[in-house]
């Protein structure tokens, strides 16, 4: 089923108290009994609810983060349309059963499309860890003015379908996402496209460059994971800390597949407040760039809740590629030498993720690689910095734009390195 919306740039004072009743009223609900008497007469009884909404458990679903995504999208003016591209139940010819659950039903990628010019080049863009498409708000809108900009929510994630995860190793959860991906191409009937990838998005981005690079024109690694050996780049402080019961415990845990996604979960009911104070926070208080808006806060907040709290299925591929310590099991660092793409780097200064590691893989590159750096901003570089993320994307990809008589020029501050 296609929905297209007409978004408007201003919310509505309704909707977003409506939001805030959600996730800050704790007036006690009220019940209404419905009471039907012996001689056929009904009354009805409101009485007062002994559990403050505070402590009712919100729930969600499929649907539930759809209409969360089209609130978040409702601050972007540009038209867009959403699609469940039902990608099958497993790659064609496939005995494997990782991408599928006992059911073996199809499975479908949530995707968002947006309005642009005749002929624009298409720019397909990948969210990152316990993330999905909607964190990409602050940018359609400019970039929809220069590219077809298609989201898109990995299998697992996000409004997207979320299979039982079965996989067991490395091997099979990069398969999990780089084939599920692969079908959603061939279903989109997409050639050659710009992939733009964030983090963990980012490394599922590159090994599927790797592996299918007659598709991609151009690869954008944003904060992109999965550079860092353990055995290369582990720290003297991380091997000590591991050595103490503290580091043993939280190993423990990482090994066990224990997600952020389950204490949001555990907490039921306390998890909206967790979750507001978490973007609050994040993205207000100790964002190193533009602050998020009262209402920016507010609707990323329900979104997040929701893709967060919905049934586990992509958020376990978290041991199978990492170790403890955010390592790559399999390190993109170790296949820079096989790269066939041209890629553009984006890092926030303050990004955690360290831009050096991929200074070390393009010394192995035969291909064109930039990497720029973006000030006041962090690992979430397009929300913190959205207009100097924007002037990188557009100075990297200048080759497939029109002409110009600006050229794409870099916003003040940001810099190659």
């Amino acid at each position: 089923m296609t929905l297209r919306f007409g978004l408007r740039r201003s919310i509505s004072t309704s909707l977003v108290k409506t939001m805030a009743q959600e996730f800050n009223s704790s007036a006690p609900a009220t019940v209404t009994s419905t009471v039907t008497a012996t001689d056929g007469s009904v009354t009805s009884t409101t009485n007062k609810s002994l559990w403050p909404s505070v402590l009712r458990w919100i729930p969600t679903s499929t649907d539930h983060i759809i209409s969360a995504e089209k609130r978040l999208l409702s601050l972007v003016k540009t038209p867009y349309t959403q699609e469940q591209v039902n990608i099958g139940s497993g790659p064609p010819g496939s005995k494997v059963t990782w991408f599928r659950s006992a059911s073996n039903e199809p499975r479908f990628i949530n995707t968002v499309t947006f309005d642009s010019k005749e002929g624009s080049p298409t720019l397909v863009m990948v969210h990152g860890y316990a993330a999905a498409q909607g964190f990409f708000f602050r940018n359609f809108d400019a970039l929809a003015e220069h590219f077809r900009v298609i989201a898109i929510d990995q299998l697992g994630w996000g409004g997207s379908s979320r299979p039982d995860f079965t996989c067991t190793s490395t091997e099979e959860t990069e398969a999990w996402f780089i084939d599920s991906f692969e079908e959603w191409r061939k279903a989109k009937n997409l050639s050659n496209f710009i992939l733009l990838g964030h983090s963990f998005g980012g490394y599922v981005a590159a090994k599927y460059a790797l592996k299918h690079p007659e598709h991609v024109e151009h690869l954008i690694l944003v904060g992109p994971a999965g550079f860092s050996s353990e055995t290369e780049h582990k720290s003297e402080r991380l091997t000590k800390f591991q050595e103490t019961w503290k580091g043993a415990v939280l190993n423990h845990l990482w090994e066990s597949n224990f997600t952020p996604m389950k204490v949001v979960r555990g907490l039921g009911p306390f998890g909206p407040n967790l979750v507001r104070r978490y973007t609050s926070a994040r993205f207000g208080e100790y964002s190193t760039g533009q602050r998020l808006t009262e209402d920016e806060s507010k609707l990323l907040t329900d979104y997040v809740y929701h893709t967060l709290v919905a049934k586990a299925s992509g958020e376990l591929c978290l041991k199978h590629i990492f170790s403890f310590g955010a390592f790559a099991r399999s390190p993109l660092l170790q296949r820079s030498s096989d790269w066939k793409v041209p890629t553009t780097f984006i890092y926030g200064v303050q990004d955690w993720m360290d831009y050096l590691r991929a200074d070390e893989a393009r010394k192995n590159m035969s291909v064109p690689c930039e990497i720029i750096r973006v000030p006041q901003a962090g690992h979430f570089v397009f929300l913190d910095n959205a207009k100097g993320f924007h002037s990188a994307v557009l100075n990297c990809c200048r080759r497939f734009l029109p002409p110009d008589p600006a050229n794409y020029p870099l916003e003040e501050g940001v810099t190659s390195v």
